[in-house]
């Protein structure tokens, strides 16, 4: 096998980047004068630069690994009924759906955009709510971004410094959470948004880079497809109309993302300080339209790199290279999960049953049944090491922790043994770096923010005064740091990852429906947002538990007392009416109801209870002109719209398009072209159309295919490329006008989110200032 590594023109291309960001990071942390720019870098931010850092921050190393890992495992044909959502999201995007109205409160927070709304005790509640299952999401993060880092730079599990054992994790960890929290404590969000676009800016060129490469490597009907069409019936890859026995990511799982559409609406407090950083509601929309083409290569860049994994590990012509990946791979994840004298037998035994696995020799392109796909195709180092930790005392979680983190890190260290040397590989560390520390800044200062706005503040008899708050938003920030740091050394994660983040965020699932309902029902009242919230997290704790403790505590005893046969029947009635897409089978390895089921459960109930509640607890309707600055309360930012007579063309440009009185002509042609591209292009072309063509004539799967390769590679690279160079015109341009106009702005001490009889203080200053002056 091909040595691979990073040498000394890869760690150029890593370095220089990240000395750039630096850079940047102390050019702009002398713009921040106030809690307001800390906050939400003074609400000052272009179109572009919220579009470009916000889809930096969205994406995140733990999301690309957590992707791929999806991908791998579960292929790309469910994806096909996600086109379901497309004319609801574009609807929604156009008309600016809760973002328009959320940033005309003005709120810096969720938490006081809650306590506007409902109060302050429902500020403080969701606050504590919001920040425990927001940091507990979080604190995985740095260690699937230092375990990527290690796997794929090779380097040792510990290092032995003075003959002392050091987790090369932890220092990994440390290191990257350091230059993290260093950027967003420098600035806060004017830090974090600059640093974030930067980032984004120079990650265009380099997506470009390593698409070219891949296709230069891998031949798309010689090794892609065929390998991606060897599956069992039922298990699908490309068709959609044969997916049906996918068990996690599947059409149920794709319902559950139309739901949240509506009822999870702005509720992830991940990239809070986005939600309110644009200079008015209209530019907030419009970067939202912006993110439909913003994606490009950055969207197609995972698509291509699982395929071309699947295709390295699974073709013939790679069985060499495959086996040796894998074996590496397993003595690796072996060395990291089982360490210690407690597992030395067992850490020697699957050693050498590991050198005496050999290369894959059979590949069928046909499979009658799913025996036949798995008798070629069950990985043998993941089974011989559950058979062997199975049997050692308390050897069955570590063996769970070992499937996961070998299933999560096969991908990275293929594509380390994929890319080539001599800047290619350090062009994709370089990548997978900014995509960590991105994600990091922004979750740890939106979460700290929480702790302090939400928490402190309502509850604090005394105003901070400025600085003092700034402060302690850093200490809140580098608390989130600390405990982010400790909770990834020492939690053992079983499940993908995208289901660990639907769990934890179904704590919060309650919210969506809180933030919605809050903004668009004005009959809605604290007695049902305080139902809907507190029941969908103690819905998510349960699920939590049960999958934490199952396997060690749950199973064991139902066992013991014979009541596996009554929950087994309890579990498959509940189910047998969603089957095959909801299927709850008791096995002694997992608890039977997965992480997004729970969540699903989760805001129903919330939903059903905030309205229940509400309608049996309204005395008095809420002023929502007040709330969003409408009407008698407007500040004068905002023209009066004139009313026009119906017509079919205001109907579209109003209710479908979203258009009014805000727009310019740029903006129409904006809105036009995310109309044509997500509704003609994206739902009738390569949606609709397909469904109808298939209910006449089905095709055969060379067809899908065809139609895969087409539609996620040829056509989102022919756009990938000219919005490379559209968003980095634009978010340049963009950037350069943030400082300019953090130079010129004047701080407003009154505007540190505090709340007073449902106003904010900055806007009860600002009445007193207007009335003064009309007197």
């Amino acid at each position: 096998m091909t040595e691979h590594g990073m040498n000394w023109v890869d760690w150029l291309f890593v370095g220089i980047p990240i000395l750039l960001v630096v850079l940047a990071a102390l050019k702009s942390q002398k713009y921040v004068k106030g809690v307001a720019d800390f906050i939400s870098a003074g609400r000052v931010a272009g179109r572009y630069v919220v579009s470009v850092a916000q889809g930096e921050a969205g994406l995140g190393l733990i999301s690309v690994v957590a992707i791929l890992e999806m991908y791998y495992n579960c292929g790309f044909a469910v994806s096909f009924w996600a086109s379901l959502t497309i004319p609801i999201s574009m609807v929604l995007g156009l008309v600016g759906f809760c973002t328009y109205r959320f940033r005309e409160t003005k709120a810096m927070t969720m938490g006081q955009f809650f306590e506007i709304r409902y109060g302050k005790s429902m500020r403080v509640i969701a606050a504590t709510i919001q920040a425990t299952s927001g940091i507990v999401n979080y604190a995985i993060f740095p260690a699937v971004g230092a375990r990527f880092l290690i796997y794929f730079l090779d380097l040792p599990v510990y290092i032995y410094p003075f003959g002392i054992a050091v987790s090369t994790f932890a220092l990994c960890m440390l290191c990257f959470l350091g230059l993290a929290l260093l950027i967003a404590c420098l600035g806060g969000q004017v830090t974090i948004m600059v640093t974030d676009c930067v980032q984004g800016l120079l990650s265009y060129p380099m997506y470009v880079v390593i698409v070219c490469y891949i296709f230069y490597k891998f031949s798309w009907s010689g090794e892609m497809l065929p390998t991606l069409m060897a599956r069992a019936p039922g298990e699908s890859f490309l068709n959609p109309y044969d997916c049906y026995n996918l068990r996690d990511f599947n059409i149920f799982y794709t319902t559950c993302g139309i739901l949240s559409m509506f009822l999870g609406r702005l509720s992830w407090g991940g990239t809070m300080g986005y939600n309110g950083a644009a200079k008015s509601p209209h530019e907030a929309k419009m970067g939202g339209l912006l993110g439909t083409w913003r994606g490009g290569l950055g969207t197609m860049i995972w698509i291509l790199l699982a395929v071309s994994v699947f295709a390295f590990l699974n073709h013939q012509d790679f069985a060499k290279e495959a086996r040796e990946i894998r074996h590496q791979l397993a003595v690796k994840t072996l060395d990291d999960v089982a360490a210690g004298s407690k597992y030395v037998k067992e850490r020697t035994i699957l050693k050498e049953a590991y050198k005496k696995i050999p290369a894959r020799s059979k590949f069928s392109k046909e499979y009658k049944d799913h025996a036949a796909w798995a008798a070629e195709n069950t990985d043998p180092y993941k089974t011989i090491t559950r058979e062997v930790l199975g049997k050692a005392d308390g050897g069955k979680k570590v063996s769970q922790t070992f499937s996961t983190i070998y299933g999560q890190m096969l991908v990275p260290l293929a594509i380390r043994e994929m890319l080539p040397p001599y800047g290619i590989t350090g062009i994709f560390c370089a990548l997978m770096i900014f995509l960590m520390i991105s994600t990091d800044t922004t979750y740890m200062h939106s979460w700290g923010s929480i702790i302090i706005q939400d928490f402190v503040v309502p509850l604090r008899k005394k105003a901070f005064t400025p600085k003092q708050q700034i402060n302690a938003l850093r200490c809140a920030i580098a608390g989130v740091a600390i405990f982010a740091f400790f909770f990834s050394l020492f939690f053992a994660q079983i499940d993908y990852i995208l289901m660990f983040f639907a769990i934890t965020g179904a704590i919060w699932s309650g919210a969506g429906v809180v933030i919605t309902l809050g903004l668009y029902w004005k009959r809605g009242t604290s007695a049902g947002a305080f139902t809907a919230l507190v029941s969908a997290a103690l819905i998510a704790l349960f699920g939590i538990t049960c999958q934490q403790t199952w396997v060690q505590h749950i199973y064991p005893w139902l066992d013991a007392n014979g009541l596996v046969p009554l929950f087994t029947e309890i579990f498959d009635k509940a189910s047998r009416p969603f089957h095959p897409w909801v299927v709850w089978e008791m096995t002694p390895n997992k608890f039977p109801i997965n992480s997004v089921e729970i969540g699903f459960i989760g805001q129903v109930v919330a939903l059903l209870s905030y309205v229940l509640v509400s309608l049996a607890t309204c005395k008095e309707v809420f002023n929502m002109d007040r709330m969003l600055h409408r009407g008698a309360y407007s500040d004068g930012h905002d023209k009066v719209e004139e009313k026009k007579p119906f017509s079919f063309r205001t109907f579209v440009n109003k209710n479908l398009l979203g258009i009014d009185h805000n727009y310019t002509r740029g903006d129409k042609i904006l809105a036009w072209s995310v109309f044509c591209f997500s509704f003609v292009k994206n739902f009738l072309l390569f949606f609709a159309l397909v469904v109808i063509w298939n209910a006449v004539s089905p095709w055969e799967k060379e067809m899908w295919g065809h139609y895969f390769f087409i539609k996620n590679f040829l056509v989102v690279g022919i756009i990938g490329i000219i919005t490379t160079f559209w968003f980095g015109i634009g978010g340049t341009r963009d950037l350069f006008r943030l400082f300019r106009d953090l130079e010129a702005k004047e701080d407003n001490v009154y505007d540190d989110g505090r709340v007073v009889n449902n106003m904010s203080v900055a806007d009860i200053e600002a009445m007193k200032k207007a009335e003064g002056k009309d007197k």
